[in-house]
């Protein structure tokens, strides 16, 4: 993993050497925000969309001198860390915004700083996966529906457990609930539900991140003639559903194949990734 720390005026202070102290508010606090991204074949996959989602988080938290923050200037960073790198045309990137100021709870300033790494990977379109996933749902611990639950902030514990949870049971991956007992999202995805010939995915009232995977497949499938519907979603439709899938901006869609005895079916979820990868 190669990293680099850019300060608020973009230059390289340090790469691949130890760039954080104990003070870091990141760290102590969770006080950030985060973007995976895709890299493919030597270009960024929707970097408006995620540069959007960057922007909107920051206002929240209250981040401040996001004026040179736009989609050019996050191709122009994505594209010098893989050429300084010799990354390949196909890799992963993570961009994580924190606030850059001492201070306790109250910080001292709001000034922003970032991060940007990036990692290799083989593929150069996003790979629907032949062998379908087995979850299950998390119930644990629920995700609370606030102004913070659409973000993806660097407080990440409900999803570090729930990938415990996910481990020891030797899942591939777990539906988190909201803290009404509805869907909410999985670990590190959107999820998605085909029940009636129709498409579900919880409402961002929901809680659930604003991933922008979701919001690509969602404009695919209303220009497919998808009926998509963002509602309040029952966990019990897992039970009755004809397709389940996930969505990242990392993976694209992955296809569910089953939820304890029941199995699904993946003809939307695989029409869906064919029209993706034609993106």
């Amino acid at each position: 993993m190669i990293k680099q720390f850019i300060n608020l005026n973009g230059s390289i202070v340090s790469s691949d050497h130890q760039i954080f102290t104990v003070s870091n508010r990141g760290f102590r606090y969770g006080d950030g925000l985060f973007e995976s991204m895709r890299y493919m074949n030597g270009q960024l996959k929707f970097p408006d969309l995620h540069i959007d989602r960057v922007l909107k988080g920051m206002k929240i938290l209250k981040l401040e001198n996001s004026f040179h923050l736009d989609s050019w200037f996050l191709r122009e960073k994505v594209e010098e860390l893989a050429r300084r790198n010799k990354i390949g045309p196909d890799a992963r990137f993570r961009l994580t915004v924190f606030r850059d100021s001492g201070g306790l709870y109250s910080p001292e300033s709001n000034k922003m700083a970032y991060v940007l790494e990036c990692q290799s990977m083989d593929e150069s379109q996003y790979t629907f996966n032949n062998k379908g996933l087995i979850i299950d749902v998390y119930d644990e611990l629920t995700k609370s529906v606030n102004i913070l639950s659409n973000l993806k902030t660097c407080n990440s514990l409900i999803y570090v457990l729930a990938g415990i949870f996910k481990n020891q049971y030797k899942l591939d991956e777990v539906m988190i609930l909201n803290q009404h007992g509805f869907l909410c999202e999985s670990i590190s995805s959107n999820v998605f539900v085909v029940y009636d010939s129709k498409l579900y995915t919880p409402s961002l009232n929901e809680g659930c991140i604003g991933g922008v995977m979701r919001q690509v497949v969602m404009r695919l499938a209303i220009e497919n003639g998808i009926e998509l519907i963002e509602a309040q979603v029952n966990p019990d439709i897992l039970n009755e559903a004809d397709e389940v899938f996930i969505t990242n901006a990392a993976k694209g869609i992955q296809w569910v194949m089953g939820y304890n005895s029941k199995r699904y079916f993946n003809e939307m979820s695989k029409f869906l990734s064919e029209k993706l990868n034609l993106l």
